[in-house]
């Protein structure tokens, strides 16, 4: 077999790549693969080659003399590991059908490459081994099994387009699982998280704002929604300086048009999403709401129903330890609304669900002291306002007419906060729900957070490398198809036996290694792998692997 160099055209652009012409088994005749990605010949032409082809043909025959001359077998430059972990989530995009509904966008758009095995493919690498697109192209994809035909700079442009259109493929994934799976929308999970990036200056998407991780650089804000199994239903991406709130109208609103979804649902939210008209658009869409509220903020009147240590009722470990307390109550609370240009008062029949954790109590209170020792240290230094951080809102800044600002220790925020630590009220339209059932289902966000932690750590998503608006959006896409069919595969074919963190281990360390004559399986034992093994009669745990057993593994149907 030999190398070549091939030539496509995109958008009056040629690009160039070596390929490397293999025999292949499974088609019983000869393949090829990209061996280096080269960019285009303009692109040359700019840094002074004047004739890129002839350029880089020169270095494809002299890669092929060198072919011909090998007669001693070298060390090989490609790494002889092969990840194979992906199979479960080649199976279920198979099961979705999916590629036939990606195919359509070849109607109207003249790719060069196959966007289905472009998408796919990069779901797989994101799941396997996170890491820049740039290193995925080169070190991750080539040990996918089977050969992926297209550029690195194809790779870019299809990611560009993903973006550009994510809604539609998000649709597309959350229709076909709703088809196959069946989504739970009784209740729904919502919440937001940003992604910061280290840029020097905001652009028209990435934008300054609050940070979750207290980073001060641009943002970028995504929404998610997860049905009442913690599987997404959809996410939205926003820039970083927006608020969060109209997030979780935007994003139900489009999945009940675009899935027919009816009935009532449940709208579960942090106090961060809670707001006059997000509770507005719950009621008018005929649905509930349960969002945490802080009580702080509330009237005097709702601050002593909290304070007044009368029916509280008690949880208890199994050692007789109290876990929280809780008591709840059903009233008219007054909330201000717009309406036809003046501000209202209306009185929604709500109930509400105080808990108090002891010991969250003394972890916020310990937390409160430190802040205020800090802010007080900075305070006798003359420190400037931006060296306090979040130990600024226990001090005063007084500005006396153009004068440098007196700084005071703010007494009765310290005496607030440290009354009110510990303490959480719940909110919900549900006035029938049960205690228990309001405060299992609120704490069941813990799922979402879990999401967010996938995205983070376990799939690496702040996208560092990335510039372009359209290209940052087809990243978070390919993230979030990962967590989704993570996630299925979690709870619709595992029954939530094992955690995400257990599943992401096994998907990224499930790989083999080529031998001689077959494939060695390293891979570490686990409950995990040896269950697989027998739920699907497949050889996860033979230590030789040939190659229609690889087959068999990566084509199973789940």
């Amino acid at each position: 077999m030999a190398y070549f160099l091939k030539k496509t055209t995109l958008k009056g652009r040629t690009y160039l790549s070596i390929c490397e012409s293999f025999y292949h088994p499974e088609k019983k005749g000869t393949a090829h693969k990209t061996y280096k990605s080269l960019s285009s010949v303009e692109t040359w032409k700019e840094k002074g080659i004047d004739d890129p082809i002839a350029h880089f043909q020169k270095e494809v025959d002299e890669l092929n003399r060198k072919r011909e001359k090998e007669g001693v077998r070298k060390i090989s430059n490609r790494s002889p590991i092969l990840y194979l972990g992906y199979f479960p989530l080649k199976s279920i995009i198979h099961k979705l059908k999916i590629k036939k509904y990606v195919d359509y966008f070849k109607l109207v758009h003249n790719f060069e490459f196959d966007l289905f095995e472009l998408l796919s493919s990069l779901v797989y690498a994101r799941s396997v081994n996170p890491c820049s697109k740039n290193k995925t192209f080169h070190e991750v994809l080539p040990y996918l099994y089977g050969s992926y035909d297209y550029s690195y700079d194809q790779l870019l442009d299809g990611l560009a387009f993903l973006g550009n259109d994510y809604e539609k493929f998000i649709e597309i994934f959350t229709t076909q699982v709703g088809n196959t799976y069946k989504y739970d929308t009784s209740k729904t999970y919502f919440d937001c998280t940003n992604f910061y990036f280290e840029i020097d200056r905001e652009d028209d998407f990435r934008k300054n704002g609050p940070s979750k991780e207290n980073k001060k650089a641009p943002l970028v804000g995504l929404g998610l929604l997860l049905d009442s199994n913690q599987i997404p239903l959809g996410m939205k991406i926003y820039p970083g300086n927006e608020s969060e709130k109209p997030v979780l109208r935007d994003i139900i609103s489009n999945l009940k048009k675009q899935n027919n979804i009816i009935g009532k649902t449940i709208h579960v939210a942090d106090k961060g999403i809670n707001c006059v008209k997000n509770i507005a658009f719950s009621k008018k869409n005929g649905d509930g709401y349960l969002f945490s509220k802080s009580v702080k903020g509330l009237p005097a009147n709702e601050k002593a129903w909290v304070l007044l240590d009368e029916g509280f009722n008690e949880v208890k470990d199994k050692s007789s330890k109290v876990l929280y307390r809780y008591k709840s109550c059903i009233d008219k609370f007054p909330y201000r609304v717009e309406h036809e240009g003046k501000i209202v008062i209306v009185n929604l029949t709500e109930k509400r669900l105080l808990t108090y954790n002891p010991t969250l109590a003394s972890k916020k209170r310990c937390e409160i002291n430190k802040m205020v020792e800090k802010a007080k240290l900075l305070t006798l230094s003359q420190a400037k306002k931006s060296d306090y951080g979040e130990s600024g809102k226990y001090v005063k800044f007084t500005d006396k007419k153009g004068k440098k600002a007196t700084v005071t220790i703010n007494q009765d925020a310290i005496d607030r906060d440290l009354t009110f630590a510990g303490y959480n009220l719940l909110v919900t339209s549900e006035t029938k729900m049960a205690d228990q059932d309001i405060y299992d289902t609120y704490h069941n966000l813990w799922r979402i957070e879990e999401s967010f932690k996938v995205m983070k750590s376990d799939l690496d998503a702040r996208p560092a490398f990335l510039q372009k608006e359209e290209t940052i959006k087809g990243h978070f896409l390919i993230c979030y198809l990962a967590v989704l069919l993570e996630r299925i595969f979690q709870f619709k074919v595992l029954g939530n036996k094992y955690s995400s963190s257990e599943i992401f281990t096994f998907v990224k360390n499930f790989k083999v290694t080529k031998g001689e004559h077959k494939y060695i399986n390293t891979t570490k034992y686990s409950d995990l792998i040896n269950d697989l093994s027998k739920r699907f009669g497949l050889p996860l745990t033979n230590y030789f692997l040939t190659e229609t057993q690889i087959k068999s593994i990566l084509s199973y149907k789940l």
